[in-house]
């Protein structure tokens, strides 16, 4: 196998680990110099689209929310990343590992995200600086 197929298959596991898949649309907000380069790469590899950013006017499966505790209000975040979500889409916390600055609690994340009507379905080592947590709004029955 080539570095380069080595590589690539290190990098589709990256975004395969959040559940991407070929065509969504993947909006990150919350971008700055500390973010994950190798995950932004994985996510563009393995969706076959570029990240849509926070100015992006339209609906999209999934948000990369990159969250750092000095960032606010965590609750806050999470609704205004809900606003353009297609139904069935979910949100990626991203936070920085414990230890690490910025470093959220998850019972934090879990205050947010439950005041917010969402729930956590699973977390992830999303990439080596940074933890990935999995949120969900709740079905709607009909």
């Amino acid at each position: 196998m080539s570095a380069t197929a080595g590589q690539a298959q290190s990098e589709r596991s990256l975004a395969e680990r959040l559940g991407l898949k070929p065509g969504q649309v993947v909006q990150e907000i919350g971008y700055d110099d500390d973010v994950d380069e190798e995950l932004r790469r994985s996510v563009e590899a393995v969706t076959g689209t570029e990240l849509v950013d926070e100015d992006y006017e339209d609906v999209v499966d999934i948000v990369l929310l990159w969250w750092r505790e000095e960032d606010g209000d965590l609750f806050e975040g999470l609704t205004d990343a809900m606003i353009p979500l297609t139904g069935g889409g979910n949100i990626w916390l991203l936070t920085p590992k414990a230890g690490r600055d910025g470093h959220v609690e998850p019972s934090d994340i879990g205050e947010a995200a439950q005041t917010a009507g969402l729930s956590q379905t699973s977390s992830v080592s999303a990439a080596k600086e940074w933890s990935g947590t999995r949120l969900v709004a709740p079905k709607v029955r009909k």
